[in-house]
Parts: structure tokens; C-alpha cells; sequence
């Protein structure tokens, strides 16, 4: 599953940074309590409001257009030189191995991962 394939890279950058790390998620269905998408994404919908898409470039200038006068700038970046492998999968003995810490009260939303010993 690739929030198995999230957790592992999570643990992989926690101990290579030799930090704690802690992802609390917003569940399901809950965007209306993300500051982020209201700040955002009306404006970056608004940009690109009857466009028809063919290029990520062209996508990205649209995108990179939003602001507003309260001074929101978005800024846009495309990685083209990485290369996302499909269909990855985890090994049970590597989600055994994290090094992760579940939240009592939501434990399927909020973790913690801290760097393994070496």
C-alpha cells in the first residue's frame, strides 16, 4: 500500500536527519478545516477556470499566475528529472522494522517516527 511505501521513506529521512518525525493527517473528507486549501486552491482554481490542459508547463505558468491582493504568491515548481516508481511494494519485515509510535487518541491519522539505532 503506498502509505506503507510514505511510512518507510519516512523512517529512512528520520533517521538520516537523526530527528523525530510527526505527521498528523487531516482525516478523510475534513479539507474544510485545512487552512491551506481555503487559502489556496479557490484562487489557484479560479487561475486555470476554463483552461484546457496539455502540457505540465502550461499548467505550472497558470498555477504560478494565482495571487491576490492580500499578497498570496504561489510559487510552482515541476520535478521532471525524478522518476516515481509504480507499484512499489513494502515488506512486512520493513513496516516491523519502523521505528513508529501511533497517536492514542487517532491513531490511523497521527504518528510518530524517531530515528532507529544503528
Amino acid at each position: 500500500m503506498a502509505h506503507n511505501v510514505f511510512k518507510v521513506e519516512l523512517q529512512r529521512l528520520s533517521n538520516l536527519l537523526n530527528i523525530k518525525i510527526v505527521i498528523c493527517h487531516y482525516p478523510p473528507y475534513a479539507s474544510k478545516w485545512n487552512p491551506i486549501e481555503h487559502r489556496v486552491f479557490p484562487h489557484v482554481s479560479r487561475a486555470m477556470e476554463g483552461v484546457v490542459l496539455y502540457t505540465h508547463e502550461q499548467a505550472k505558468n497558470l498555477i504560478a499566475k494565482t495571487n491576490t491582493k492580500s499578497g498570496l504568491k504561489v510559487i510552482t515548481k515541476i520535478i521532471a528529472d525524478k522518476i516515481y516508481e509504480l507499484g512499489r511494494i513494502v515488506s512486512k519485515k520493513a513496516l516491523e522494522l519502523l521505528n513508529i509510535k501511533y497517536d492514542t487518541e487517532v491513531p490511523g491519522l497521527n504518528y510518530c517516527l524517531t530515528p532507529q539505532s544503528l
